[in-house]
């Protein structure tokens, strides 16, 4: 005797389209297209959970950049003057600093510049 999927088969078959609502199509109908469509979503959002990362990363760099050059320093030798006197401030601090407290990220910049000098 065979064994069909029956119950089991029709309750995935449900879990699936109800993940793919609000997809265009036939991609929320039917189940084969629906399955594709949601293992492709899946894939994107994995993918982009590290891009984000990337993203946030590069604004951050951007957004130091701006205001150290504001300050006659560009980003490189700002990170470098850090190093150098010690500062272990992470470059989202950094940013964060940046834009919301202005004269707390001027001296940040001095303490890079005075250990720039020496």
């Amino acid at each position: 005797m065979r064994v069909k999927g029956g119950f089991t088969t029709q309750r995935r078959h449900k879990k699936i389209l109800k993940m793919t609502k609000g997809q265009w199509g036939t991609r929320s109908k039917l189940f084969r297209r629906a399955n594709e469509a949601m293992m492709k979503s899946y894939w994107y959002a994995y993918r982009d959970r590290r891009v984000r990362r990337r993203e946030f990363r590069r604004l951050w760099i951007t957004r130091i950049n701006a205001a150290t050059r504001l300050h006659g320093l560009s980003y490189s030798r700002f990170m470098h003057g850090l190093k150098l006197a010690e500062v272990d401030l992470d470059r989202k601090a950094l940013a964060h600093l940046a834009v919301r407290d202005e004269a707390a990220f001027a001296a940040v910049v001095d303490v890079a510049q005075e250990a720039l000098a020496q």
